[in-house]
């Protein structure tokens, strides 16, 4: 009897240790709710005045790190929305900004203190989010930009995760300012141009879009890019 005493309270102390070290982005669901628009526009002006929220939500990041007890979905959801909310965080110190091509080395300015060490939005896209395999996350980091995936106005959760990204991509695709789609011709986003590889992991680009697409895409389908608006997402 002891002995399962001893077992059940390891296992106990073992989950509130496992969730003691889980980021709440309950903080972060708040704050876009508060900030965002539902068509993804972000209000940095009103951020800039009171960004309580965001540095409360920020701080988290400084003492959470995923660790090898974490699940795939888990480590996606954290990561997302560190480079979304620090993304934010750029914006607002430097603000205001008519781009974020206006600040200094955006992608790879070292501003991002996890896990004792300080990291860049293109550490965490390129040398993380792009080394799981798992090509949605196009559409769900923000870099804060017209022509950019919207910054949706709700966290990206663990247990909702596949839909999240799901629901992201075909928003996305379904965008005419983004792509515009038909049988036989696509004018694409210059995100399927630039991280090509990325989405075709199990197939043709095509063979991936028409998993989302509204419409069936030809094979042959010709396929141009629009201009990339660079101009704040505000």
């Amino acid at each position: 009897m002891k002995k399962v005493l001893i077992l059940i309270t390891i296992i106990i102390a073992t989950h509130q240790l496992s969730m003691a070290q889980q980021v709440d982005h309950t903080i972060w669901s708040t704050f876009l709710q508060n900030h965002v628009s539902k068509d993804g526009h972000v209000h940095y002006k009103n951020i800039k005045v009171n960004n309580a929220e965001l540095t409360n939500y920020l701080n988290q990041f400084v003492e959470i790190s995923p660790s090898k007890t974490w699940k795939k979905n888990e480590i996606l959801a954290y990561w997302i929305n560190a480079y979304n909310a620090f993304t934010v965080k750029l914006i607002i110190d430097n603000y205001p900004v008519q781009s974020i091509k206006d600040i200094k080395d955006p992608w790879d300015q070292k501003f991002i203190p996890i896990n004792g060490e300080l990291i860049s939005l293109n550490d965490i896209e390129h040398e993380i989010l792009r080394k799981m395999d798992e090509p949605r996350i196009h559409f769900a980091i923000v870099c804060a930009s017209e022509s950019c995936p919207k910054l949706q106005n709700k966290a990206f959760v663990a247990d909702k995760l596949e839909q999240q990204l799901t629901n992201a991509t075909k928003e996305f695709l379904d965008d005419n300012t983004k792509n515009r789609i038909t049988k036989n011709e696509l004018e694409l986003s210059k995100i399927f141009k630039w991280f090509s590889k990325d989405f075709k992991q199990k197939g043709s680009l095509i063979d991936f879009l028409n998993q989302y697409s509204e419409v069936q895409i030809s094979e042959d389908a010709k396929i141009n890019y629009l201009d990339y608006s660079w101009e704040l997402n505000d």
